[in-house]
């Protein structure tokens, strides 16, 4: 199930790192930090256009929620909590580091209504981690997920894909700590090098070689259908196409249709998987959510199977749930 949220960007508030990745001011398209009557008016715009409040958030993005100062943190969840239960949203969202929850910070999170909380793990390899300037080892992803768990909240990881230092391995480290947490939630972000930031000079320094964008694409894909698998949402796949990340660009795996990408690399995969030997024509019925995907962004799927002498017929199903397809009369469920 899908939710609405109310975004809240709280750029760069709070980090105790530089990471090398890191430019959210861009990444949100905000310079200024809001305050607690940016927060009520949004609330309050908000109140009258979402026709349905309880599948509706208010989501504290951008910056590390829990390590701003903590009378501002108070400033800002104080103007958001009359706005949550009852007939208003259903609860409070926020973003921040591993190394930055403890029992007492959950105590307040949990006193002023937030019911969701994201922890940017970006990798799980310790390796990786250091040479990117996270400040935190993949220790303590598990120990803040367990806490959270603890304390009832829905958990949500953050992963980023291609990483200065990350080798396939560790990208397949990252996947299964994630499939062993089994959070709520997760998000994958292949990187995106932009300008003013540590990873866009090393990148031109030649020291960070990104991996080919056909290998991170079978990496999310492969991953993402794990996570769909393990019975976790996936919220977001790639960076919001925005007028402030192409502008500061210089390399990486920035495309405004990443997530249908990635999506069309695991159907594609899961036909490969399934389709019979030997076929030259193959059949493949889909959910009315699943055409695009099935026939791959910009029909690359049946260029796929073509150049291999394979017909590929999609064709709609009006009986299948939205999205599911069927080869050789097996049904999947698709992320």
């Amino acid at each position: 199930m899908s939710h609405s949220n109310i975004a809240i960007f709280v750029p760069h508030a709070g980090c105790p790192h530089c990471c090398s990745f890191c430019d959210q001011r861009t990444i949100t398209g905000k310079t200024q930090a809001p305050h607690a009557a940016d927060v009520k008016a949004a609330c309050e715009q908000a109140w009258d256009e979402v026709s349905d409040r309880t599948d509706t958030e208010i989501a504290f993005f951008g910056g590390s929620f829990t390590a701003i100062p903590r009378d501002y943190m108070t400033e800002l969840l104080e103007a958001a909590k009359p706005f949550v239960g009852g007939s208003g949203f259903r609860g409070i969202r926020i973003s921040t580091r591993p190394d930055c929850i403890d029992r007492e910070v959950l105590e307040i999170l949990r006193s002023y209504g937030v019911t969701a909380i994201e922890l940017g793990a970006q990798s799980m390899s310790d390796k990786v981690l250091k040479a990117n300037e996270r400040g935190h080892s993949a220790a303590a992803v598990y120990e803040a997920s367990q806490l959270i768990r603890e304390y009832g909240f829905e958990l949500g990881l953050q992963i980023m894909t291609g990483l200065y230092a990350s080798e396939i391995g560790d990208e397949r480290l990252t996947c299964q700590a994630v499939l062993d947490i089994k959070p709520d939630t997760v998000r994958i972000y292949p990187v995106s090098v932009l300008d003013g930031t540590k990873l866009a000079e090393l990148y031109r320094s030649g020291e960070y070689k990104l991996m080919d964008f056909d290998t991170v694409i079978s990496i999310c894909a492969k991953a993402a259908a794990e996570f769909h698998k393990a019975g976790i949402r996936i919220l977001r796949i790639g960076l919001h196409a925005s007028e402030e990340v192409g502008s500061k660009l210089v390399a990486g795996f920035y495309h405004p249709a990443l997530g249908e990408l990635v999506r069309s690399r695991a159907v594609r995969d899961l036909i490969v998987q399934n389709m019979p030997d030997g076929c030259e024509t193959l059949e493949v019925h889909v959910g009315k959510s699943m055409v695009s995907a099935a026939l791959g962004h910009k029909k690359c799927n049946k260029e796929y199977f073509g150049k291999r002498g394979v017909t590929l017929d999609i064709v709609q199903d009006s009986t299948l749930e939205s999205r599911q397809l069927t080869i050789g009369g097996k049904v999947f469920d698709c992320f």
